[in-house]
C-alpha cells in the first residue's frame, strides 16, 4: 500500500515541478457594427421624408407635385421633355407612387417614383434639374413543377395546387388547336414546368410562359415544348416531343378559355324562341359576359363587319378558298371590312344584337361554302419543325422531357411543391414531395 502512495507524491511532485504560466488577459477590439441603411428605389430612406399613397380619381401629376411644393417649370419639363419615360397623362387610379420629401418644414417633394405594374417604375428626380426615367425591381425566378389528375375542371384542379390562374391560360392556349378544354374529362392529367416571378424574395410578381408540359386526354399524351424556329423574327411556337406543330391553322374557340360551350351545331334543335320548331343550328354558342374579347381564329380577311336581322351585329372572315368563319351578336365590331385579321386578333366583343336569349357569340363555320361542325373539323395543322432545326430541336426538348417523364401523375391534395433558388438568381431544379 505504502508503494502505491509514494507514486501518488511522487506525481504530485512532478505537476508541482511545472512552471505555471500567467494567463494575460485578451483586450478584445471594439468593431463597431454598420447597420445596413434602408433603401427602396436605390434612394437612402434616411435623407428623406416619406410618404406612399396611390392615385385616386381626380389626381394627376401636376396636382400632385404642386400640393408637394415642386416649381412649375420642373413639373413642365417633365410632362413636355420626358414622354417617352414617364407620360403623365397615363397614371392610372390606383396605382401605387412613393413620394421623398426634403426632411426640413417646406417637405418638399424631391423625388416622385411611380409603379407602373409590380416589377416597372418610373422615378422623377426633381432634386436638381428635373429628370425622369425607367427601372425595374429586382427580381428572382422560381423553378416550379406541377402534376394533377383532373377531377372537375382544369382552373379548379390548378388552383388547389397553388398555381397561377394565369397558368391555366397559358396551358389552354399551348394546347387550343390539339385538344378541347371545354370537353376535358376526369381523369385527365397534366404536368407542366414553369417559374415564378418574386420581388424581394416574398412579393408574387406573377409568372413566365410555360417552359414545357405534358398533357394526357383520353389517355393520349401530347407534349408541349416552345421553340423559335425564325431568330430574326423571333417567331416561336409549341411542339410535340417529335417535332410536330401544336398550332393549328384555326383555333377551336372564337373567345378565350374560361367560357361555357352553351349550344353545338345540331341541325335538329328546338328552339323556346321560336316555339320550340325544328330550326337547325349551324353555329356553335359560347356563353360569356358582356363585353367579352371575340378573336379570329385563323389568319383571313373581313369580307363583312355589318348588322342584319337575327344575326345582330357580326364579322365574316375568309381565311382562302376552303374555309370562311363569321361570328354573331356582338355588341361591337372591332374591325371593317377588307382588313386583313392574324389568328387571336379582337374582332369584337360579345353582346345580345339580333335574335338571342343572352349573351354570348355564335361561331359559323364554313368549309367549301357549306356549314359544318367545327369541333368535328380535323382542322390543318400548322407546319413542323423544318428539318434543318430538327437535330437541335431534339437536342434542347431532351433534359425538359426527362423532367417531365420523372414526374409522378398525383392527385391535388397528395402533393406539395418545393420551390428553391441559389443566391445568384438562378432556379434550381424543384423537387414534388410525394407521400
Amino acid at each position: 500500500m505504502g508503494k502505491y502512495w509514494g507514486i501518488v507524491v511522487l506525481l504530485f511532485a512532478l505537476v508541482g515541478c511545472k512552471e505555471t504560466k500567467k494567463v494575460e488577459p485578451i483586450e478584445v477590439a471594439q468593431i463597431p457594427i454598420e447597420i445596413p441603411k434602408k433603401k427602396i428605389y436605390g434612394f437612402d430612406l434616411d435623407e428623406f421624408k416619406v410618404v406612399n399613397d396611390t392615385v385616386r380619381r381626380g389626381d394627376s401629376f401636376g396636382k400632385l407635385m404642386l400640393a408637394n411644393h415642386v416649381d412649375y417649370p420642373k413639373i413642365v419639363t417633365i410632362s413636355e421633355q420626358y414622354k417617352d419615360s414617364f407620360d403623365v397623362k397615363r397614371i392610372k387610379v390606383g396605382r401605387p407612387y412613393t413620394i421623398l420629401k426634403s426632411r426640413d418644414t417646406l417637405e418638399k417633394a424631391e423625388v416622385f417614383i411611380y409603379e407602373n405594374d409590380k416589377i416597372n417604375y418610373t422615378v422623377v428626380d426633381l432634386r436638381d434639374s428635373a429628370v425622369a426615367y425607367k427601372s425595374k425591381k429586382k427580381v428572382k425566378y422560381l423553378s416550379r413543377e406541377v402534376s394533377g389528375v383532373i377531377k372537375s375542371s382544369l382552373s379548379q384542379t390548378l388552383d388547389s395546387l397553388g398555381v397561377d390562374y394565369l397558368v391555366t391560360i397559358n396551358l389552354s392556349e399551348i394546347y387550343a388547336w390539339t385538344i378541347d378544354f371545354f370537353k376535358l374529362e376526369k381523369g385527365d392529367k397534366f404536368k407542366i414546368l414553369f417559374k415564378e416571378r418574386y420581388i424581394n424574395d416574398s412579393i408574387y410578381a406573377g409568372v413566365e410562359p410555360i417552359e414545357a408540359a405534358l398533357f394526357e386526354h383520353k389517355g393520349k399524351q401530347v407534349y408541349a415544348f416552345p421553340y423559335v424556329t425564325d431568330s430574326l423574327k423571333q417567331i416561336q411556337d409549341y411542339f410535340d416531343d417529335e417535332g410536330n406543330n401544336l398550332r393549328s391553322t384555326f383555333l377551336r374557340a372564337p373567345i378565350k378559355f374560361g367560357y361555357r360551350l352553351s349550344s353545338r351545331y345540331n341541325l335538329k334543335r328546338r328552339i323556346a324562341y321560336y316555339g320550340y320548331k325544328v330550326r337547325p343550328h349551324r353555329g356553335t354558342d359560347y356563353a360569356a359576359p358582356i363585353g367579352t374579347p371575340i378573336i379570329a381564329t385563323a389568319d383571313g380577311t373581313v369580307t363583312e363587319s355589318t348588322r342584319r336581322g337575327g344575326n345582330g351585329k357580326y364579322v365574316k372572315i375568309r381565311h382562302n378558298g376552303t374555309y370562311s368563319t363569321q361570328y354573331l351578336h356582338m355588341k361591337k365590331q372591332a374591325v371593317r371590312r377588307g382588313e386583313f385579321v392574324r389568328q387571336g386578333d379582337v374582332i369584337g366583343w360579345v353582346g345580345m344584337t339580333g335574335n338571342t336569349g343572352g349573351p354570348h357569340v355564335c361561331y359559323r363555320f364554313w368549309k367549301n361554302g357549306r356549314q359544318v361542325d367545327p369541333l368535328r373539323e380535323k382542322l390543318p395543322a400548322a407546319e413542323p419543325i423544318a428539318d434543318s432545326l430538327r437535330t437541335n430541336y431534339l437536342e434542347h426538348i431532351a433534359p425538359m422531357k426527362q423532367q417531365l417523364d420523372c414526374i409522378e401523375f398525383v392527385e391535388p391534395q397528395q402533393q406539395e411543391t418545393l420551390i428553391t433558388y441559389n443566391t445568384e438568381n438562378v432556379p434550381l431544379q424543384n423537387q414534388s414531395l410525394d407521400n
